[in-house]
């Protein structure tokens, strides 16, 4: 595998990164802290990565998507799996009182999420396929009171995945949505811990065994797939009178 990776410095993202490198995957990795990028790159080279690259890229800034992309393309000589764990998460209470963070939640993981799938869509297309796989959340299985906007940023992008995978599978693009469930990582450490909370480096061993059989969807720790088929089957009744 030739991996281009946004969101490999931190996280589920960093842990699933590690398990490539340690296959020997050649990994271009992309963020917006050029000393991230360093640290990250030379801790993927000591893991046993075939090869390490980096270069910019925002993804609050759309404008750097092609050339972040086409910079990975020349650094790795081509590339055959694109790899988006980055995004943002608040609070729904932080969002209903602050609109511009809940306008960067919104832009930054619909808008913009998708925005890149679509660059990386159309250099996989061109030659021949590949995989393109994408964070998305549980959040966005159900209307919830706890994630009200984060749910609908994550929504909104796995339904765009899910139309993703029905048009171009044929074609040669495998596309995967990840559906992390309460990860153990800096973004939840301040958050109250539910059942079957997961740690980082199991989700990314799940997550992988997924990429490797071009699994639509992944929930991961995989438990999350019963807790959320229970969760979308409850009245809506229900759903106004508990709190999750």
């Amino acid at each position: 595998m030739k991996v281009v990776m946004l969101g490999a410095t931190r996280g589920i993202g960093r842990s699933l990164a590690r398990l490539l490198a340690s296959g020997g995957t050649s990994i271009h990795v992309l963020g917006r802290n050029a000393d991230d990028l360093v640290k990250c790159a030379e801790d993927l080279k000591v893991r046993g990565a075939a090869a390490v690259s980096s270069s910019l890229c925002d993804l609050m800034a759309p404008a750097t998507f092609g050339p972040a992309l086409d910079a990975a393309d020349a650094a790795l000589g081509g590339f055959d799996t694109v790899i988006l764990s980055a995004g943002i998460f608040s609070t729904q209470d932080e969002l209903a009182n602050d609109r511009a963070r809940a306008a960067a939640v919104l832009t930054t993981n619909f808008t913009n999420s998708i925005l890149f799938c679509e660059e990386a869509r159309v250099r996989l297309l061109a030659r021949g396929g590949g995989r393109l796989v994408v964070f998305s959340s549980v959040a966005g299985e159900r209307g919830r009171k706890p994630v009200v906007i984060y749910g609908a940023t994550k929504a909104g992008l796995s339904a765009y995945l899910e139309g993703l995978d029905h048009l171009y599978r044929a074609q040669g693009l495998i596309t995967t949505t990840v559906k992390p469930g309460f990860v153990r990582t800096s973004m939840t450490q301040n958050l109250k811990e539910p059942p079957f909370a997961g740690d980082p480096d199991d989700v990314a061993r799940t997550i992988l065994s997924a990429i490797l059989r071009g699994a639509p969807v992944v929930y991961a720790p995989p438990m999350w797939a019963l807790v959320m088929m229970v969760i979308r089957m409850l009245p809506r009744a229900v759903m106004r009178a508990v709190k999750f």
